[in-house]
């Protein structure tokens, strides 16, 4: 009975993923045709797709409930699902990284190594689906009617949940557009008392301003996207500069977004020990008015802005250098403190 109830759930969490796939991308028209041409598909082609792929999507979450049509419809999942992680990892060796909006508005964060290892949990799940519905084809018909309608509730409260999450996120981030586009002039004034926050660390927990200042050091906060390739070129260089800077100067990435796919950006691009921040929203980038990547803020080691927002890579660099000759300048180099201790 145990291998049964496997089975069926097996069954519903995957008809619910294809239930939500196919509900986001009828639901965010606009998104899911974006996402097509961001995909590779030709212009004359998205609206066709755009209707024929949630609809292929609905008809395999609905065969994945019957007992007599379980195994085609576990079997053209694992097909769509290959097809999708193809096309998905082409773009990605290319150094691609479009939104996904593979559940609409709920995921338009851009692709990346997280798309791929969920793409291959749901491969792995359409797999054990065709295979058990082809032992089990009465399933769920021999269950229980309050164990199997039970369980089918759970799931179906689960992706109600899910796409209530996404949509919560979705609105999260329309305000945060709306709120950086009505700031005014970028950047806060120098001298302005730099704002608190405090963000998800790329090694757990949660690290906020003041556990970064310290005395006598400059912390430059420098605003990423693992979708920016500027940004990528500029994260090569970053434990370069840091290794220059490291006495008078602490380089902290700020990204937007999901945890661990920052943490693999970092990774990727080898940022060392520089710290990997994310925000759940864009508050960081509110509170210090900054609208664009690759960008940073330098705060000086007394808690306010020292300097005006660097848009770039190069402004970047140039803030970094400004930074480092500063410091020097307010105080002694180490060949003067060693001929003073001579003296």
């Amino acid at each position: 009975m145990l291998i049964e109830y496997g089975v069926w759930g097996s069954r519903l969490v995957l008809a619910g993923a294809f239930g939500l796939s196919t509900w986001g991308k009828l639901a965010d028209g606009p998104a899911t045709r974006k996402a097509l041409l961001d995909f590779g598909i030709g212009i004359r082609w998205v609206p066709a797709v755009a209707i024929g792929l949630p609809a292929a999507e609905g008809l395999v979450a609905a065969g994945l409930l019957l007992p007599w049509t379980a195994a085609v419809a576990g079997a053209a999942s694992a097909l769509l699902l290959a097809a999708f992680t193809a096309v998905i990892a082409r773009l990605l060796l290319r150094g691609e990284h479009p939104s996904c909006s593979c559940f609409g508005a709920a995921s338009a964060a851009p692709i990346g190594p997280t798309t791929l290892v969920r793409n291959g949990l749901l491969l792995a799940l359409a797999g054990l689906v065709t295979v058990g519905a082809l032992r089990y084809p009465w399933v769920p018909a021999g269950l229980p009617v309050e164990g199997g309608v039970g369980l089918a509730l759970i799931v179906a409260l689960a992706v109600v949940l899910i796409w209530t999450l996404g949509q919560v996120r979705a609105l999260r981030r329309r305000v945060d557009e709306q709120a950086l586009s009505t700031l005014g002039a970028e950047g806060l004034p120098v001298g302005a008392v730099a704002p608190e926050f405090e963000l998800l660390a790329d090694e757990g927990g949660r690290i906020d301003l003041v556990s970064l200042l310290a005395p006598g050091k400059a912390v430059l906060l420098v605003f990423v996207h693992p979708g920016c390739e500027m940004c990528a070129a500029l994260a090569r260089e970053l434990p370069r500069w840091q290794a220059r800077v490291r006495e008078t100067l602490t380089i902290v990435l700020v990204g937007n977004g999901d945890l661990a796919e920052h943490t693999a950006w970092g990774r990727a691009h080898q940022v060392g020990d520089i710290p990997v921040l994310v925000q759940q929203g864009n508050e960081a980038a509110l509170r210090y008015r900054v609208r664009g990547t690759p960008s940073a803020v330098l705060i000086g080691a007394d808690g306010r802005v020292a300097g005006a927002v660097a848009r770039g890579a190069i402004a970047v660099r140039e803030l970094i250098t400004t930074a480092k000759t500063e410091a020097r300048r307010r105080s002694p180099g180490r060949d003067e403190l060693a001929s003073g201790t001579r003296r």
